[in-house]
């Protein structure tokens, strides 16, 4: 980490659905595996585009959203006849905000400062999905209608359905709307306006089952395949997608010992103007007049930027010019030190989202000091002399190997029309603290809305904690126990180790003992020891030893629907927050099949 930090903001939550990937960690395995999450319809799949189907420039390729239409409105208490007339955007944000806070590891209930919250969508795909409402009326209901169609609610949508308070501000740049709100969030934290921020944003095509019509000279695949930065490259199939991220100032990130992706050093953004080129190519000197603003603001130089997950649109001449504006930015004589892939081969390009999927690998390649390979690069673009750059394009997946300066950093490019510009730099988080093991049992607790989700979210810890066996069973306990929020089904235990860990999540409820799941509704209201546990107005709280047997207490207590005072059971340095499986939404179709305006 650099010495200078009064200015870095670190990442400290992220939540991903992007084709092909439900959750981050699904994501990232796509990129290790040069996945193509380009899905080739069926004729009878296909929606609307009848008339096209046999024209030959048609092409029925989509970067496809698996449960788009799928919700889960009981879970944030709206209206289940609400819920179809709000946009796919607005759901899909709402879920994937909720779910980046607890992959922080923090619970809503217990959040008590302001968070901002900077959000983007895509009016176009939102007014073809719904018309908005007629306001010749302005009752309850059409207001309620407006809240859940305007781009400008879908900010101000996660603060009330999180239960939060803050700032809202719903950004629409375009395909930049994610950076721009990064860059907004980072202010507003660095001036104190907010103690945490989430910044992010989503896009649905709709219809979702279509392809679309390739033209030459255009910004769509030929085939449905993106080719970044290659000579055969003809564009990118069009894909849907939401990312949130979940920031804090980084001094108060390290203070409060949260989980850290990445920070970001820098950020900037601009707008190409009045310019020589047609209104809205991308234009190289204004590109690159953003991505030096980006490093100069970052206190960095361009000889220790070791990666750029780039736009990488797959166009030649998009491609060329995000090159060449590179070039510009960079000044430097070093050559081919940078690696420059994109993740469009991957899932297409995701609109309003793709800006958000690239911070994504940036974030997790200096995580885990991997860089991803970039697919269906075969030959370099000719109008990019690679060769005479600072840039090559990793075809394989490399080790992120540490520079002269010791510390790793990547650079996030993103381009958008009329014009609009923007870049991140990030730099590899700071090494935490190692913490000595704990062989004393742990008390794992578990709670959903209803059984079915609850049984989800037993199967994915225990898929999640067997894939990761080094995971230290402390913060398993502590993030379940202080990053989420209660609900009314409720399931626990007391592990000694990840081996009986496992076991307890695996078991069937009906083997599960009397008192471990259960209903508030039917849970006993004292079927704890009364003798190890004080009742304050924190909840049930242990003012002994933590044993064993106090924890079996604590459980009890926790399932029978009393609250506890959780910094009573882990203290002095017993646990720290880690990113774990997220809440398991409800997955109900709720859609306005009727009425739908194209």
């Amino acid at each position: 980490m650099s010495d200078d930090t009064a200015l870095d903001v670190a990442i400290i939550g992220m939540a991903v659905r992007l084709p092909g990937a439900r959750n981050h960690q699904e994501f990232w395995s796509n990129l290790r595996n040069k996945v193509e999450s380009i899905r080739f319809l069926e004729d009878h799949e296909i929606v609307k585009d009848f008339y096209l189907l046999r024209d030959p420039n048609y092409v029925k390729a989509v970067a496809y959203l698996p449960d788009y239409d799928k919700f889960d409105p009981d879970f944030f208490d709206i209206p289940r006849n609400l819920a179809p007339l709000m946009t796919p955007e607005h759901r899909l944000f709402i879920e994937a905000s909720w779910a980046a806070v607890e992959d922080a590891g923090y619970n809503v209930d217990t959040i008590d400062s302001d968070v901002g919250v900077y959000g983007t969508c895509n009016p176009e795909s939102i007014a073809r999905y719904k018309l908005p409402p007629d306001w010749i009326s302005a009752g309850q209901e059409v207001i309620d209608l407006s809240y859940g169609w305007c781009p400008d609610a879908i900010a101000p949508n996660v603060l009330r359905y999180l239960g939060l308070t803050g700032e809202a501000l719903s950004v629409t740049t375009f395909c930049t709307g994610i950076h721009y709100g990064i860059h907004l969030a980072c202010q507003s934290l660095l001036l104190g306006q907010c103690d945490m921020a989430i910044a992010g944003g989503a896009v649905v095509r709709v219809p979702h089952e279509r392809g679309y019509l390739w033209e030459p000279a255009g910004v769509f695949s030929r085939d449905g395949r993106c080719r970044p930065y290659d000579k055969n490259g003809t564009g990118a199939a069009l894909g849907s997608g939401a990312v949130s991220f979940v920031l804090k100032h980084l001094e108060d990130a390290v203070a409060d010992d949260d989980h850290i992706y990445a920070v970001i050093k820098g950020t900037a953004v601009n707008n190409n103007g009045r310019s020589t080129l047609p209104y809205g190519v991308p234009q190289p000197e204004r590109l690159g007049a953003c991505i030096s603003s980006a490093i100069a603001l970052a206190g960095v130089e361009p000889e220790t930027i070791s990666s750029v997950a780039g736009f990488g649109v797959g166009h030649p001449i998009s491609d060329a010019v995000e090159v060449r504006a590179l070039e510009m930015a960079f000044q430097t004589r070093e050559r081919g030190y940078c690696s420059l892939g994109s993740v469009k081969g991957n899932i297409g390009n995701c609109g309003v989202a793709a800006g958000g999927a690239s911070i994504v690998k940036a974030a997790l390649s200096l995580l885990h000091r991997t860089i991803p390979a970039t697919i269906n690069h075969e030959t370099p673009n000719p109008d990019i002399n690679f060769p005479a750059t600072p840039f090559y394009v990793n075809t394989e997946e490399q080790e992120y190997d540490e520079p002269g300066c010791g510390i790793r950093r990547a650079g996030v490019t993103q381009i958008a029309g009329a014009g609009y510009n923007a870049h991140l730099i990030l730099e590899e988080p700071p090494k935490r603290a190692v913490i000595s093991s704990s062989s004393d049992p742990q008390l794992v607790p578990l709670s959903a809305r209803t059984p079915e989700a609850l049984a989800r979210m037993r199967a994915n810890l225990a898929a999640y904690l067997e894939a990761r066996p080094d995971i230290e069973l402390p913060d398993v306990g502590f993030t379940l126990a202080r990053g989420r929020k209660a609900f009314e089904y409720r399931w626990a235990t007391v592990a000694r180790d990840h081996a009986s860990l496992l076991d307890a999540l695996r078991k069937d409820d009906s083997s599960v003992r009397s008192g471990q799941l259960s209903s508030l509704a039917a849970a006993p209201t004292d079927g704890y020891d009364r003798g190890v546990l004080n009742e304050t107005p924190d909840g049930m709280t242990v003012s002994g030893p933590v044993t064993r047997e106090t924890l079996a207490a604590v459980r009890d207590a926790w399932v029978a629907g009393h609250p506890v005072d959780w910094g009573s059971v882990f203290r002095d340095g017993g646990g720290r927050r880690i990113s774990l499986p997220t809440y398991a939404f409800e997955r109900e179709r709720h859609w306005l099949d009727a009425g739908v305006a194209f």
